[in-house]
Formats: C-alpha cells, structure tokens, sequence
C-alpha cells in the first residue's frame, strides 16, 4: 500500500480534491435551482444534463487522451470543469445550466478515465484490488466531504461557485507537477447491447434500470430536501449519509453475493432497497412545516441509510453477475458494455422522476426509486424462472464506485491476464554410442 500511495499520491490528490469540488456542486446546483424557483421539471432536466454529457465523454475521451497524452488532457477538462462552475453563477436559467452540466459530465467522465487509466498502468496482478479499495474511499469519502461545504456559504452567494473553481483549479497542481512519466493509453472494446443481452439479459437490463434510478437518487436528493424545508445543514447531512453508507455497504452485500446465487441477492437487494424507499416516504410526515411545528427527520435519516446500505452496491452485484456467465477474458469488454446500458438508463432519469414530483408532489422522488427498484426484482424472478445458475470460478465480487469507467473496469483484479500454458521441453534421448 506504501508503494502504491508513494507511486500515486499526486493523482490520488488531484482526483480527491476534484471529487469534494463535484461532492459539493452536485448540492448546491439543487438546492439554487429551488431557491431560484426553478420547476421541478425544468431542474430535473438542467440536471440530467451531467449524465448526458458523461455519457458523450466516454465515447470521445479516448481520441482526445491518445493525442494529447494524459497529463494535457487532465489539464484541459478539470479547467473547464472549472470554468462551467463559474459560468453557473453568471448565466442563471435552466438551458443554460444544462448546457453547463453537459459541459461538466464531459470533463468528468475525461477525469475518471484519465485517472482509472493512470492507475491501471501503476497497479500489478497483486496490488489491483488494493488500488481499487482506496480509490473508492478517496471517491467516496471526498464526495461525501464536499456536501457538508454546502453550509460554507448561502447557495444564493457567487462564493461557493468561486470556492468550487479554486478546488478544481487547485487539482491541476500535483498533476501538473509529477514527476512520473504518464501511461501509454489503451482503449477499451466494450460489447453490443445486443450482444451483452444475449450473454445476461439480466445484467443488461437490470443496469439500464439501475441507471434510471441511481442517477435520480443522487441528481434530485439535495432537490427534494430543499423541497421538503430541510435547513442547509440538514441537506449536507442527508447527502452525506447516502454516500457514505452506500460505500460501507459494499463489501458485505458483495460477500453474500459470493456465498448465494447473486441473482437471490440482487433480488432481496432490490425489494429492500423498494421498501426502506416506501418506509423513508412514510416517515416525513410533516417534515415539511417550519420550526416546531415539523415532526422529527430521526426515522428519515435512518431509513435513508438502510436503503442506501441496500441499493448502492448493486451496479457491482450486477456485474459479478454477468461475468458469472462470460470467460474472463471477456469481463472488462463486459463491463464496459454494462457501463454503456447504465448511461442509457442515466440520461433518462432525473428528467424522468421531476416529471412526476410534478405531477404527484415532493415524494414522487421516492415512488420514483421504488418503481424502478421493484421493476429490477420483478424481472430478476422472471429470469431465475428460466435460467439455471451457473458458477464461474473466475468471476468474482469487487467493491466498485457506480462512477467507474470502462477503463477502470481493468482495475478488478478478477481481470489479469490468464497466464498462457507454459510446455514442458522434453529431453531428446541420444542412443549411446
């Protein structure tokens, strides 16, 4: 671990720093969007602005790091991140801010594969997994970090826009700085829908509905807390408990899925994660009303954990799944074709789930999440009912951040190179003379 941080720690800083800058954007644009009296509709849609853009940047990345090289590329997209942030704070309209959060999915998703690919160059067979397991703490725990700056300043100020630029500006120095020469960069083939379909209809669906809902969840969860009158502080707290428990959750979730048929866990997976949805609508009440007179968020938050505890490791779960029925030479081009459903699925929905807060009210946002969850579980039953289990030797549970990209799917350790044969040389017997 020593050696990977002493190899690492420019990257590993740049993209921690970056990451409590997105933490604390993600936040602050939905919570601006309501106090600007934005519809819900119209900040649903400024919002899936990001996951179209990370959907487009993952499929151009790839010209643009082979041209100019890693370091140039860096430089360029955390830049503009930076710069669509300020923009924000000038241009105040929802097209524009969604033209801004294309803007911002693009340099993100250019930012991941940079850095997933860096890594990937640093790791070996050994230390993969150990690389993987920090990266998700830095991910996660710096994302988690940027919710609570959420109180540095009024979402109304241009101060926490100015504070966002200086974070991702801040990013480029260690980058910029290192001494170690960047990886030559390897472009990943994933598979066809179609094709991925037919190796696991229920990792290729069940990512393109996990998409729909996760995207929502993490777009529109500052939203509705604003929505429902929750104080600043109390947004960040919320936002701060799904990221955290979610990446708690992982190894645990994951290590069942080892031990049972992962079609079994996803499925309990998916309906728990249903019905702590149901349970944290139920229990806001009158959350909602001013002072005293709103009822205590206690039960919100802890019902808030235990769905996230549930959901958030299933993008993994699915994807120890679908290689439990592909050779391992296949895993990552697998992976990056579940990545592909799951962008699909992403673009789609927060737009999907304001369309209905609209219709039926704040909590819509968790009739939303249940709907989809369920529609998982449903068609997991189904596929069980058709299809035997199968164990694959090969395929293994690893703890990922749902972020991941293409790229990164190389840094499951479950994907080395399968040693060719090696043929024994037999000794030619000489007849004695």
């Amino acid at each position: 671990m020593n050696k990977i941080l002493k190899n690492s720690w420019a990257l590993f800083l740049g993209i921690s720093l970056l990451m409590v800058a997105h933490g604390f954007q993600g936040s602050l644009l939905g919570v601006r969007a309501v106090q600007e009296q934005f519809s819900v509709t119209a900040t649903g849609f400024m919002l899936s602005g990001y996951y179209i853009g990370y959907f487009i940047g993952a499929k151009t990345i790839p010209t643009v790091i082979g041209r100019v090289g890693h370091i140039r590329a860096f430089a360029a997209f955390a830049s503009l991140a930076s710069i669509a942030i300020l923009l924000h704070s000038v241009i105040i309209n929802p097209f524009t801010w969604f033209l801004l959060r294309v803007v911002t999915g693009i340099s993100l998703v250019s930012i991941y594969t940079i850095c997933e690919s860096w890594l990937n160059d640093r790791s070996t067979n050994n230390n993969r997994g150990s690389v993987l397991s920090l990266y998700m703490i830095i991910l996660y725990g710096s994302m988690a970090l940027g919710m609570f700056l959420l109180n540095f300043s009024a979402p109304t100020n241009f101060q926490p826009f100015i504070l966002i630029s200086l974070l991702m500006s801040i990013a480029l120095i260690p980058i910029l700085l290192t001494k170690r020469k960047a990886p030559n960069f390897k472009s990943i083939q994933g598979m066809s829908l179609k094709d991925l379909y037919k190796v696991s209809p229920l990792g290729m669906v069940s990512s393109l509905l996990y998409g729909t809902v996760q995207s929502a969840l993490f777009a529109l969860l500052a939203v509705y807390a604003a929505s429902m009158n929750f104080s600043i502080l109390e947004i960040s707290i919320v936002t701060f408990l799904l990221a955290i428990s979610g990446a708690l959750s992982q190894w645990p979730i994951g290590k069942l899925s080892d031990n049972f048929d992962r079609r079994k866990v996803i499925t309990y997976a998916t309906f728990i994660a249903a019905f702590f949805a149901f349970c944290a609508m139920l229990s806001t009440k009158q959350m909602y009303l001013p002072g005293d007179l709103a009822t205590s968020k206690f039960w919100f938050y802890i019902f808030l954990v235990l769905f996230s505890f549930a959901s958030l490791p299933m993008f993994a779960i699915i994807f120890a799944h679908t290689n439990d029925f592909i050779p391992k030479e296949k895993f990552v081009a697998a992976g990056a074709g579940l990545q592909f459903a799951y962008g699909l699925g992403a673009m789609s929905g927060p737009l999907l789930c304001s369309i209905l807060m609209n219709i039926i009210g704040s909590n819509g946002y968790f009739i939303f999440i249940m709907f989809f969850h369920i529609l998982i579980g449903v068609f997991a039953l189904h596929r069980m009912r058709v299809r035997n289990t199968e164990d694959n030797p090969d395929s293994q549970f690893t703890p990922m951040p749902h972020s991941i990209t293409p790229v990164g799917m190389e840094l499951n350790p479950t994907t080395e190179p399968i040693a060719e044969p090696v043929e024994e040389e037999t000794e030619e017997v000489k007849p004695a003379i």
